[in-house]
């Protein structure tokens, strides 16, 4: 992972940081190094994440789907962390397996879902630490049933993936499952490069080893300088960027295989860094469709927002045909592929011209290697963004006072928190 901080700099960028400035934060990575360094030492709460790259247990994971070898389709039951690190990897990697997620529980989009699924031959992971997600054990049962009615034995096609105890883990052992442990001190949104997100992976055929051999290359570039650190790099100029304004950070990825990426990086920065009022909203887009759509605002709006345009530097390419037609011969003999690279960076110089900050970070190829490195990268970005910001990077108290209100409205105990629904203030206009 390769990151540029050229168009953060306030002699581009409003806001943006001097040399003097950066100079400055560096001092500070200093010891936000060194505190994450202990961290990971004793294998802290959150900071166990980043350990990920040698602590994983590949070949319980190997072992725990070997029962689904024929499968056509895997199928993940979880939501947030349980859910988007592995439809990241799914959607970025190729494979004859195809991969499809419940995690939302929409009724019509769940009916529609398992009507299309072949059953029979389809591998389903439900996934959640504590085993009592209300969401998740609402859309299994739901799956679970619709097993039943076509005549499939769902326990032959489940594995969990789960907490040492828990609702879930006594279903796995009552009903003999193959169970994935979720590793100790790693929150859910961290959880990509452990049990939680490399099952489907492994079930598709992907290459476990080179994930976690690019998360292991990222970590070892963790230093006590961001100049000698991508992750640390990006990481640091977004605090100092919304320290100076810039409150929102739009993350643009140039592949389509890395939408979802998108997705899972508004979670990671969104629910570890949105305390205490600080945190960049994250805003997610798509290069080069949204700037057909979100780049007006990015270039003429208010200087409230970093972008950050991520690429791969190698990709499979397409040739542009030919044309007589007029105003489009330029086109003709160069690629698709040159295209979007010339999108990119005339987005990039659009935005640097106007004075918007953006930060470029680029990995080799979209594959394995490499999107180990990118989930890796980010992970500790969002760590040392966390250290300097003073916040409690690996909680997410908001998050458990909706669950706890949702699940007194259903009659799932007396939670002052569903009190609080009744006191809506109400002015419909209709």
């Amino acid at each position: 992972m390769r990151v540029d901080l050229g168009n953060a700099l306030s002699e581009v960028a409003d806001p943006g940081l001097s040399r003097t400035e950066l100079d400055e934060l560096d001092e500070r990575v200093a010891d936000a190094h060194e505190r994450i360094e202990r961290g990971r030492a004793d294998a802290e709460h959150g900071y166990a994440a980043l350990n990920l790259p040698e602590t994983a247990n590949l070949d319980a994971i190997r072992t725990a789907v070997e029962p689904f070898a024929d499968a056509e389709a895997v199928l993940t039951v979880g939501i947030g962390g349980s859910a988007l690190g592995a439809a990241t990897l799914a959607d970025g990697l190729p494979s004859e397996t195809d991969a499809y997620f419940l995690d939302n529980v929409d009724p019509e989009h769940v009916s529609r879902l398992l009507d299309s699924l072949p059953l029979d031959s389809t591998a389903v992971n439900v996934v959640s630490r504590s085993g009592t997600t209300a969401e998740t054990l609402a859309n299994f049962l739901v799956v679970r049933e619709a097993m039943d009615d076509a005549g499939v034995d769902w326990t032959d096609r489940t594995f969990v993936t789960t907490g040492r105890e828990g609702n879930l883990r006594r279903l796995a052992e009552k009903e003999d499952l193959p169970a994935l442990d979720v590793p100790d001190g790693v929150p859910g949104r961290f959880s990509v490069l452990s049990t939680v997100g490399l099952a489907c992976a492994a079930i598709q055929g992907h290459d476990l080893d080179a994930i976690l051999r690019g998360a292991r290359d990222e970590a070892d570039r963790l230093a006590g300088s961001l100049y000698e650190s991508p992750a640390y790099a990006y990481g640091a100029v977004s605090y100092a960027l919304e320290e100076r304004g810039a409150a929102v950070n739009a993350m643009m990825p140039y592949a389509e295989s890395l939408e979802t990426f998108a997705e899972w990086f508004a979670q990671l920065w969104a629910e570890s860094l949105g305390k205490d009022g600080r945190g960049q909203t994250p805003a997610r887009a798509l290069g080069a469709t949204d700037q057909h759509s979100q780049l007006q605002l990015y270039r003429a709006g208010p200087h409230d927002k970093m972008v950050t345009l991520v690429r791969p530097e190698e990709r499979a390419d397409r040739a542009i045909p030919h044309t007589d037609l007029d105003g489009l011969s330029y086109l003709g003999g160069s690629s698709l592929g040159d295209l979007l690279d010339a999108e990119f960076e005339a987005t990039e110089a659009s935005l640097a011209e106007a004075g918007q900050p953006n930060v470029r970070v680029e990995i080799d190829r979209v594959d394995e290697r490499s999107l180990g490195e990118l989930l890796y990268g980010m992970e500790a970005a969002c760590v040392v963004y966390g250290e300097l910001a003073g916040v409690s990077t690996f909680t997410q108290p908001a998050v458990e006072w909706g669950k706890k209100a949702a699940r007194g409205l259903l009659g799932g105990g007396d939670f002052e928190e569903a009190d609080a629904v009744a006191e809506k203030t109400t002015l419909t206009v209709e």
